[in-house]
């Protein structure tokens, strides 16, 4: 039995008439009504009443109706999930995003796949540092990441997504929080608030980097593995802190975010895998470059 077969005995069934159903079916007569007798043969069952003037149903034929509609129907939707999947249309695609791009990349990111591609599933992880993307993305964990700081490897690619200015996070009551902007030697003294040291985190090589231009290094270091973490520190005047622009997005009630008087940057990148992935992949790539380019 065909699924060919199965539309042809439903176009029959809808019409009752061999002639209306052949033009429907753009077939000749005589080919459909050789199609009906071997899915009858096939079944061992009659499933139309024939007359000269008058086609209907048997018993069995009403029955066969609705399996026949149901193997068609999941026939159809077949196609279109596979062409869905052709196209970047549908799937699963998992995004892992560096802490400070968790605020304000992932929500537009999610935002816009469910507009734009509403049959892409998903999975978003948010707060991971740059080395754990980088292994997730070579495991298998990761389709794609957004993260800061080069990767030297052959088998991950990057793509610039923008290039913003470092802020300084002080508390709210601090001595320069009034001010246009502030000079980043004048907290030479303070206590930093910065996310992990060495191989993991970019950030923690950026800040001490800007800090060594601006004539000092921090006397003292409080490591945190959260950007939420670490402003709520601020907040709770444990310290100050550098981080990118959009980390403004995280408000949090006692603390201000201030420019600095001698401009810092910083880069974010998006990160896959070296060899060719699925279309959907494709896909939800070329959302976060719009969502977070510019």
């Amino acid at each position: 039995m065909e699924l060919r077969q199965l539309r042809h005995f439903l176009t029959l069934a809808e019409e009752c008439h061999f002639g209306r159903a052949a033009a429907r079916l753009h077939v000749a007569q005589p080919a459909l009504s050789q199609q009906v007798k071997q899915l009858e043969r096939e079944l061992g069952v009659s499933l139309f009443n024939r007359s000269t003037r008058h086609v209907e149903l048997t018993e069995a034929g009403q029955h066969l109706v609705e399996h026949a509609r149901a193997l068609v129907a999941e026939e159809e939707r077949t196609l279109v999930h596979m062409r869905e999947l052709a196209t970047g249309h549908a799937g699963r695609v998992s995004v892992g995003f560096i802490g400070t791009a968790t605020y304000d990349v992932l929500p537009r990111v999610a935002r816009t796949v469910r507009a734009r591609l509403p049959r892409i599933t998903l999975e978003l992880r948010g707060e991971t540092l740059t080395p754990q993307l980088a292994e997730g993305l070579r495991s298998g964990a990761f389709d794609l990441a957004v993260l800061r700081g080069a990767l030297d490897a052959q088998d991950i690619r990057t793509v610039p997504l923008r290039s913003e200015p470092l802020m300084a996070v002080l508390p709210s009551h601090h001595r320069l929080a009034g001010r246009p902007s502030v000079p980043l030697a004048d907290l030479a003294g303070e206590p930093f608030v910065v996310h992990p040291s060495q191989a993991r985190s970019s950030m923690y090589d950026l800040v001490l980097a800007a800090c060594r231009r601006a004539g000092f290094r921090p006397a003292q270091l409080l490591e945190v593995g959260e950007t939420a973490t670490l402003v709520v520190l601020v907040a709770a005047g444990h310290g100050v802190a550098l981080v990118p622009a959009s980390v403004r997005s995280l408000s949090v009630e006692g603390v201000t975010y201030m420019p600095l008087a001698e401009p810092e940057s910083v880069d974010l990148l998006l990160a896959r895998r070296a060899r060719p992935e699925s279309a959907a992949v494709d896909q939800v790539a070329s959302v976060i470059v719009d969502c977070a380019g510019g």
